[in-house]
């Protein structure tokens, strides 16, 4: 009877078996429709169980030692991937079902936002008209109990605390609460429901003629989000030009995004277009369904912008249909379809290239690029986030916009108008101190005498952060184990206070507090503003 086999040119062979047999069900794959879950390779194309599937069970019933055959899996598929592009990808079970949730724009739980402070959950804020509120959670309470079982002071992983208060809606939970000094905890009995997942992060008028929208992602719920924002600046306020803030905006649905531009071009406009195997081209168009007259358009990105923010950033440079100020782009060109997978996660494959009006691919190089994902902190390094002339596009062809402009590809959008980050405050001490804002700004909340704030919003906005309270959370750090360093501090100070104002304001008056605070020392929003004034550009 001969040994079993040991030999290193097995061990050799092994990735390299899976690695085929998985490449061939990826071929397949790349012929199904999109989001078909009632397809089925297996009664497709008639294929029984294949060298993948023997080994792995081989390896379950024969190997010296016991094996969990799930991570050998993951393992096996994610190598083979990591030879695609960085965006085709492997998505678990576990995984799929919150990644599903992010982007379908709605989730089934209790609707608060919180935060872990001291190893306790606290309310930041119920999330408005959601089943927390309702139930009479306000924001400071702290969650001692979850079903009668206690979770404070247990360190528990935030994963965790997701878990036990989402599911079904309809379903209830009781909660426990500590609310303010009282020594008693309040029951609360709360129905779970669903819990939209916004996208328009804030919506408000600059001045009487402009008007300012975020958009965090690009989700289901997106355009509509954005026209429910949109409508009642232009119908109430009378707003007439728009700043879009697509700052940090990973994307998402390219369908969400031309839906979004169709309100800002004529009928039949090219906004994009997406080319894969085999040179086969689909062109997405404005449709021509715009309800308002927006003059003059502002896109704010940076290099967190990607994706479908691209998408918009490049149809309104090409077209010439306004200004792209910022920093530039990430450089995504590539489009993902998602397959569902018989272990009940999916596979996100790479099926085509996606194109401005003008004819660029801004996708940047992948294939030699071993820190793909660390973009903004080589882009630091190098100088290019603070000075223009640094920035160095991978192809050197030229496109041109309507009117003649000459732009680039291969590599993410330039703005028009270049605004180089600030770094003048920035040093590990200050990301140490800016960390701890949540946590110390809901202590301050707390322990504060809420009658000398501002009661309004309009209010507030003039409100100033003593010099106090920033020593107060440098204390605060101390006892977190941050060292005072005070040349770092005298730099970072005023900074500071912005922030903590931010952080306060949007425990007290909501998301639109925050970015009204943010953006009245913005450089870019600053910059918008003077274009959309002047109407022409300005150097």
């Amino acid at each position: 009877m001969s040994d079993p086999i040991q030999t290193p040119k097995f061990q050799t062979r092994l990735p390299l078996l899976l690695a085929a047999t998985l490449a061939i069900g990826m071929i397949i794959g790349q012929q199904l429709p999109h989001y078909d879950k009632n397809l089925s390779l297996r009664s497709k194309y008639g294929i029984s169980d294949g060298p993948l599937d023997e080994v792995l069970r081989y390896v379950e019933s024969k190997y010296v030692d016991s094996v969990d055959i799930d991570p050998l899996r993951k393992q096996a598929i994610d190598h083979l991937l990591e030879g695609l592009d960085p965006h085709s990808v492997y998505i678990s079970r576990e995984e799929l079902k919150a990644v599903e949730e992010d982007m379908n724009g709605e989730f089934e739980g209790v609707g608060i936002e919180f935060i872990v402070l001291d190893d306790t959950i606290q309310v930041v804020a119920p999330l408005s008209g959601g089943p927390a509120e309702t139930a009479g959670i306000l924001a400071g309470d702290k969650i001692v109990t979850i079903n009668d079982t206690v979770i404070a002071g247990i360190n528990i992983e935030n994963g965790k605390i997701y878990d036990k208060l989402r599911g079904p809606k309809g379903s209830k939970v009781k909660v426990g609460i500590k609310r303010g000094m009282e020594t008693t905890l309040r029951q609360f009995e709360v129905a779970r429901d669903i819990i939209p997942v916004k996208s328009v992060d804030a919506s408000y008028m600059m001045d009487g003629q402009i008007g300012y929208i975020r958009v965090a992602q690009f989700n289901d719920n997106t355009y509509q989000e954005f026209m429910q924002s949109l409508t009642p600046m232009v119908e109430e306020k009378g707003m007439k030009n728009l700043i879009l803030d697509l700052r940090g905006n990973p994307g998402g649905y390219l369908e969400e995004a031309t839906e979004m531009l169709s309100q800002v071009f004529p009928d039949g406009k090219l906004l994009v277009y997406t080319q894969g195997r085999g040179g086969q081209r689909k062109d997405y168009k404005s449709n021509g369904r715009a309800r308002f007259d927006i003059q003059n358009i502002a896109v704010l990105i940076d290099e967190g912008s990607a994706s479908a923010s691209e998408i918009v950033a490049g149809a309104i440079q090409d077209w010439d249909r306004g200004w792209v100020i910022g920093r530039r782009s990430f450089g995504k060109g590539l489009v993902q379809e998602q397959y569902p997978l018989s272990n009940g996660g999916a596979l996100r494959l790479t099926v085509s290239r996606y194109y401005t009006p003008s004819g660029r691919c801004i996708q940047k190089d992948y294939k030699n690029d071993h820190d793909y994902d660390h973009e903004a902190d080589r882009r630091l390094k190098n100088g290019e986030l603070n000075n223009a002339a640094k920035i160095k596009q991978a192809d050197s062809t030229q496109y041109f916009t309507g009117k003649g402009r000459i732009v680039f590809g291969g590599g993410g959008i330039t703005p028009d108008i270049f605004i180089p980050l600030d770094t003048s405050y920035a040093s590990p001490y200050f990301s140490s101190l800016r960390a701890l804002i949540p946590q110390f700004v809901s202590r301050w909340k707390e322990q504060s005498d809420r009658s000398k704030w501002p009661s309004t919003l309009q209010d507030f906005m003039s409100f100033q952060v003593p010099d106090n309270v920033v020593e107060e959370l440098v204390s605060y750090a101390e006892k977190e184990g941050t060292q005072r360093n005070n040349v770092e501090l005298a730099k970072s100070k005023t900074e500071l206070q912005l922030q903590l104002k931010a952080r306060l304001g949007k425990i007290l008056f909501g998301d639109e507090a925050f970015y009204r605070i943010i953006n009245d020392d913005d450089p870019s929003v600053e910059k918008a503003v003077q274009i959309l004034k002047n109407g022409q550009w300005v150097k």
